[in-house]
């Protein structure tokens, strides 16, 4: 097993070391006329970058000074998302680079072509008449040794304009023009595209809303609302001004129910436990729920159930409490598997009314199954991010039955929100953050 795993590990270190290469040298080296001082500030920042990253995830996973982890995160994390697209615009620059020598070098042709000098004449030696109408000219008229032609002219007046060549003798060449254009511009997607993602998730999320018939909700729930936020991953960078907009955003929708499915931070109470103060603010009629994420796990579960509970959410065990019109129930997520406080369905689930619709919290979709089997209506899950990072959805999709969104399985539906917050890097791209009201139809209505 070990043996597996550093052969994984090399692995994995020879693609981070080819890929940044490959970035390097597409940026710095093929932009630039010979070794200098861009080449060692691009080689010196894309090294940083990654020691920062490095040393943002250990600072987390160590435990270290808070103050040390925040100032690592930023830049850690930042840099790991524009790294990814850093990779994937030279990578799309490979398809656009033959295409704009192509135009280059016709361009260049045309312009030889148009400025070539016509040729001149050939001299009739004095006193030999013309050649009549029809006649071939007398071989005496041909050209000498010594003679300029046409193509003596093209061959001794100097270089001819070559096509491949430069376009312009004072200037960068066509190859190096082609490569600061394509480097330019992939580094300039890349920067937009991590500086509108940032922006989406430190905006906040955006609320979705979502109809769900249940066949054993009685008339009178219908239209019963549920406000289901997932990975708000309150940590480093995701702080107390996150939690608020996240707690206002749910409480303008007026819910009757708010269901919080895990991942709720990344860190402890005692670095963390301000900035999840604002959950004390959450407001519905039938109160607010929790169930643990695997990143609960990795920073005490224990301490963090009896934190939200001091805030007023009522974590859900494995455990389930009967509503007026259906059934809420919640399992712990598989991550607690290692702890001895995995999710339990026998518990949460085995003796109640099956009569009754069931409304299921757990954090991961893969619960579907025993969800199933245990007569589930709805389960409500996060834990994908939506795939967070294009094309990170690719990846997500092979690991999770449902990505994100609503779908069936036999009798049991199970809708997957996006995640309000983000893991890493504070950016999305492809895979907007959001708050979902799933609002409860009965089909008896």
């Amino acid at each position: 097993m070990a043996v597996v795993f550093v052969l994984i590990a090399l692995l994995v270190l020879a693609v981070l070391v080819t890929g940044n290469w490959y970035v390097w040298r597409r940026l710095f080296r093929d932009t630039t006329r010979g070794p200098g001082a861009v080449r060692r500030a691009g080689a010196a920042a894309i090294v940083g970058g990654w020691a920062l990253t490095i040393g943002a995830l250990v600072a987390e996973r160590a435990g270290a000074p808070f103050w040390l982890q925040q100032t690592l995160a930023w830049p850690g994390f930042l840099w790991l998302a524009l790294s990814l697209y850093l990779l994937l615009g030279v990578l799309a620059g490979e398809l656009v680079r033959p295409v704009l020598r192509g135009v280059l070098e016709r361009r260049a042709r045309r312009r030889a072509a148009a400025t070539a000098p016509a040729p001149e004449p050939a001299s009739i030696p004095a006193g030999t008449a013309p050649a009549p109408a029809g006649e071939p000219a007398d071989s005496d008229t041909s050209a000498g040794p010594g003679d300029s032609t046409e193509e003596g002219t093209a061959n001794s007046g100097g270089t001819p304009t070559d096509p491949t060549g430069p376009t312009d003798p004072a200037g960068p060449s066509r190859r190096l023009f082609v490569s600061r254009v394509v480097g330019g511009a992939a580094a300039a997607a890349a920067v937009a595209t991590v500086g509108h993602g940032t922006y989406g998730v430190l905006r906040g999320p955006k609320v979705k809303r979502v109809t769900v018939p249940l066949a054993k909700l009685p008339r009178a729930a219908h239209g019963y609302r549920i406000a289901v936020v997932s990975d708000i991953h309150l940590g480093p960078v995701l702080g107390r001004g996150f939690a608020q907009k996240v707690v206002d955003t749910i409480n303008a929708t007026q819910p009757d129910l708010i269901a919080v499915v895990g991942d709720l931070v990344d860190g402890s109470v005692k670095d963390l436990g301000p900035a999840a103060a604002p959950l004390a603010q959450l407001r519905a009629r039938h109160g607010a729920f929790f169930v643990t994420g695997n990143h609960e796990y990795f920073s005490g579960a224990e301490q963090w159930v009896e934190e939200v509970r001091r805030l007023g959410l009522r974590p859900l065990e494995n455990a389930r409490t009967e509503l007026p019109h259906f059934d809420l129930a919640g399992v712990n997520d598989v991550a607690g598997e290692d702890e001895g406080q995995g999710p339990d369905f026998a518990r949460a689930l085995g003796d109640r009314d099956p009569e009754r619709a069931c409304v299921l919290l757990a954090h991961q979709p893969v619960q579907i199954h025993e969800a199933v089997d245990h007569g589930v209506d709805l389960q409500l899950s996060g834990h994908t991010h939506g795939g967070q990072l294009w094309p990170g959805n690719l990846v997500a999709s092979t690991a999770n039955p449902t990505l994100a969104g609503l779908e069936r399985y036999g009798d049991t539906q199970l809708y997957v929100t996006r995640g309000a917050g983000a893991w890493g890097p504070p950016t999305r791209v492809g895979a907007p953050s959001d708050i979902t009201v799933v609002e409860l139809a009965s089909r008896q209505a």
